[in-house]
């Protein structure tokens, strides 16, 4: 089976989308597909046809998504970078259908994604200054 992570990768050299676990589990293989949260993982390429699939590398351009990015420099949650693509997707997500979310929905957000360098509490406080800095924008 190809997988999408893989296609992504190889094919198009998309080198945001990680590949961690394999298993779907720890969030470096993040995209956006339909608008959906999702571990390109344990996605069959062939199950992609006619769907929209946003990376890392496709939201360089958009303002939220520049946000974030600064706001995830600006907070200092980035350290080796590997879990940082997921990260955004994953903030990313929450905040084009959320854009104020409690604490526990940022949790919940991104539990799906792990970090072994800075821990979740820089990521936290990152998508927070996002929010903070999206709302100054609107």
């Amino acid at each position: 089976m190809d997988r999408l992570v893989d296609v992504l990768r190889e094919n198009f050299e998309f080198t945001g989308v990680k590949e961690g676990c394999g298993e779907g589990e720890c969030g470096a293989c993040s995209v956006l597909l339909d608008g959906k949260n999702v571990p390109s993982c344990i996605i069959p390429v062939a199950t992609v046809q006619n769907k929209e699939i946003y990376t890392v590398e496709g939201l360089r351009e958009v303002k939220m998504f520049q946000i974030l990015v600064n706001s995830f420099a600006d907070a200092g949650a980035v350290q080796c970078g590997f879990c940082t693509p997921g990260m955004m997707i994953s903030a990313y997500a929450l905040l084009q259908s959320n854009n104020n979310p409690t604490d526990d929905e940022i949790r919940e957000a991104i539990s799906g994604n792990f970090c072994r360098c800075t821990g979740m509490n820089m990521i936290i406080e990152a998508i927070k200054l996002a929010v903070n800095r999206l709302g100054e924008t609107e």
